[in-house]
């Protein structure tokens, strides 16, 4: 059975050790970005650079994305000459970025009474590492036939493969992750600020609460650095949290069900971002 013709779109932090990833597993992986020169990596491991969307798109079967947010996703898809301009009804598009899900429901119809086309939202979870070790999870959203026609695209990048449900169900499942994700990181800051001013070695923090019931992948993370001052390369960007947290108080909106500890969490992290770009600002 011939592997189908896969085209990358947003060779960034997730998208390039993904699409390493589908080259050593022996895909044929052509590659676009806006900015041309993050593509040099993978092209010197075999990958084709695309000069365009419009010549991705003609060479391809499968077209995967990996973007920065919604509006990123919507100017790549349905922008000038982008996606759909050139899609054909027996390609599929998979989006691997962490997207609205209302919009994304949207994005699947407008692409389909354009072209035909199917999408399958597939965010990920896992992280850089993760990408790298091909150990993420990712979570699907679509059609059953669509997500099992691409599982072994899926398998060199994921451990756990997840059909959530109908399209935007796999986004919706992101949100959940990051809901825990958010909070989590801000109660191990509080946490561990409240150790120190209580006089308690923070250092021994992690040491003595891993394998208990608060343990989890960002404790182990997060608390041995914070209790290092070690502030530098963030596993999460703050912004990034925020854009996760800002969209699960939007969809707990349009599905009727609180949010109290998420909205909490995006308005702390809105304030952290708001105090470090003023104290950027009055750097001399």
């Amino acid at each position: 059975m011939t592997s189908p013709r896969l085209g990358f779109i947003g060779i960034g932090l997730m998208g390039e050790p993904m699409t390493h990833r589908l080259l050593k597993a022996g895909y044929s992986v052509t590659v676009f970005n806006r900015s041309s020169d993050k593509t040099q990596g993978v092209e010197a491991a075999g990958a084709r650079v695309a000069a365009s969307i419009a010549a991705l798109v003609k060479e391809v079967d499968v077209i995967l994305l990996c973007l920065a947010n919604t509006a990123a996703v919507e100017e790549v898809v349905f922008g000038n000459e982008g996606v759909a301009a050139h899609a054909r009804f027996d390609q599929r598009l998979v989006d691997f970025s962490s997207s609205d899900p209302a919009a994304t429901r949207d994005f699947a119809s407008r692409l389909r009474a354009e072209c035909h086309m199917p999408w399958i939202d597939a965010p990920v979870s896992g992280g850089v590492t993760g990408a790298e070790s091909g150990s993420l999870a990712i979570m699907c959203g679509g059609e059953a036939n669509d997500i099992e026609a691409l599982r072994p695209l899926f398998e060199p990048l994921g451990s756990r493969i997840t059909h959530m449900g109908p399209v935007g169900s796999g986004q919706v499942t992101k949100v959940c992750n990051q809901m825990i994700v958010g909070c989590n990181a801000l109660v191990i800051a509080e946490m561990m600020a409240l150790a120190e001013a209580s006089g308690v070695d923070a250092a021994r923090i992690p040491e003595a609460l891993t394998g208990g019931f608060a343990d989890s992948r960002p404790f182990q993370l997060l608390a041995p650095r914070m209790a290092a001052g070690d502030f530098d390369s963030p596993p999460w960007h703050v912004r990034t949290l925020l854009k996760d947290l800002d969209m699960a108080v939007a969809q707990s909106q349009r599905s009727a069900s609180a949010v109290p500890m998420s909205a909490l969490a995006a308005q702390l992290f809105r304030q952290h971002a708001s105090l470090a770009m003023r104290s950027v600002i009055r750097q001399p």
